[in-house]
């Protein structure tokens, strides 16, 4: 049996939490004081998720990058993949904030959108 130690970080209290693990499945989980910690212990301890901000090259704006994040958490796994795939765009001011970059990112179902409202030149 596998164990992990994590420090749950959905509320300020930080619980201690204690996953057990058998053939990578979550069988035991302690330490937590609500759900939400619980829920957190075993999606970490299975498949990391992660929101994930970065920018990409903006043209003709009044910044030369535009800061992006995605909409909800997406598997950390994804990560390097994601920030390759990124890296490859470039986008055209105006843009407003929430306005969709890339829909169905990596195939998540979650979408890539502007953090901020930028315009032309």
């Amino acid at each position: 049996m596998e164990r992990k130690q994590l420090i749950c970080v959905n509320c300020p209290k930080g619980c201690h939490i204690t996953v057990d693990l058998e053939n990578g499945k979550p069988v035991n989980v302690s330490g937590y004081t609500c759900e939400q910690g619980k829920k957190y212990a075993m999606q970490e301890t299975i498949d990391p998720m992660r929101v994930l901000t970065s920018t990409v090259k903006l043209e003709n704006g009044t910044l030369n990058v535009l800061p992006v994040i995605t909409e909800h958490e997406i598997p950390l796994r994804l990560w390097k993949i994601a920030m390759k795939e990124i890296s490859k765009v470039s986008i055209k001011a105006p843009v407003k904030q929430g306005q969709i970059i890339i829909e169905d990112f990596l195939d998540t179902g979650v979408n890539l959108v502007s953090s901020r409202t930028v315009r032309n030149r």
